[in-house]
């Protein structure tokens, strides 16, 4: 009896593996959290020390238009105003995600509605060629072919908003195309059939019905891809003329935070003024990142409902 007890109560092989397999798990997603929090606490203690040790008035950082932090203006203040590269960031995603987005569908809706065996065969080879170049090509590409372009057309140096938009355009184009592809997909194929069975044409298939069935995917991709233009930093910087003033037009020099940080966090003195204002900077850029998933985390409940 107690030896069928023992065998009964026994853990058996494929709980052990289960336990371990389940403990594995949690001790992964344990070290995720504790990346992400550290990450937030580093990057928030660095930057709010511009606000609590340098003493920076919170509105002149965010509205102030000339940046000189190792500078003083006429009543004692540093110079660390920060609303020209937050617009400069702004005007580029926003422009290229608008430039973006009607190529991105068009292609999709070819790839999935038109022709899916030239799509299979021809496009989406070249959205994953795309992912996969270096952001200094993209850079390098821009600077010596988007530029030169600008000037020819606008005159002027060429580098700018409109430039720094044109290459961030070509960056996020396979991310928005692939995700709007997916969404396209993903649409159930009875939509299709009913429509074409109340006499509707493709067209109208496809702009009626399957276009709007996929808006909040749609939406989805172009969000993540406006989160991808935000962040980039090498390409941007290498076209957009990294003058940090408040831009007056679309092919004037200007500056994005991004492009900042990159030429100044390695100039500067940890704790110093300046330092810390590029940290807040920083910390501007992961805010942005989280309202971004934010975002796309309320359209996915949207289109859930």
């Amino acid at each position: 009896m107690d030896e069928i007890k023992d065998a009964l109560t026994k853990t058996s092989a494929a709980t052990k593996k289960d336990r371990f397999g389940r403990a594995i798990s949690m001790a992964a997603l344990a070290l995720i959290l504790i990346v992400v929090i550290s990450i937030f606490w580093f990057v928030a203690s660095k930057g709010l020390a511009t606000f609590f040790t340098n003493h920076v008035n919170l509105g002149d950082f965010l509205f102030g238009s000339k940046w000189a932090p190792g500078q003083l203006d006429a009543h004692g203040k540093p110079l660390a105003g920060a609303a020209s590269m937050i617009v400069g960031s702004f005007l580029v995603t926003l422009l290229s995600a608008i430039i973006a987005t009607p190529f991105a569908i068009g292609t999709a809706v070819f790839m999935t509605e038109i022709s899916p065996k030239r799509g299979a065969k021809i496009l989406q080879p070249v959205t994953e060629l795309l992912v996969g170049i270096p952001s200094v090509v993209y850079g390098f590409i821009g600077l010596t072919i988007v530029v030169p372009t600008m000037r020819n057309l606008f005159g002027g140096s060429g580098f700018g908003i409109l430039a720094g938009a044109m290459v961030l355009f070509v960056m996020i184009l396979p991310t928005v195309t692939s995700m709007t592809v997916d969404t396209l997909k993903a649409v159930p194929r009875h939509y299709r059939e009913s429509a074409l069975a109340l006499g509707a044409t493709r067209w109208q298939m496809i702009y009626k019905v399957i276009l709007r069935s996929a808006t909040p995917g749609i939406l989805t991709a172009i969000v993540f891809g406006m989160a991808r233009a935000f962040g980039e930093a090498l390409a941007v910087q290498m076209v957009v003329g990294n003058a940090a003033l408040m831009p007056h037009n679309l092919t004037s020099p200007a500056a994005t935070l991004t492009s900042v940080l990159t030429q100044g966090i390695g100039n500067t003195v940890m704790g110093s003024l300046e330092n810390n204002a590029l940290w807040s900077l920083a910390l501007i850029l992961l805010l942005m990142s989280l309202v971004f998933n934010l975002v796309i985390r309320a359209i996915g409940k949207k289109g859930a409902m």
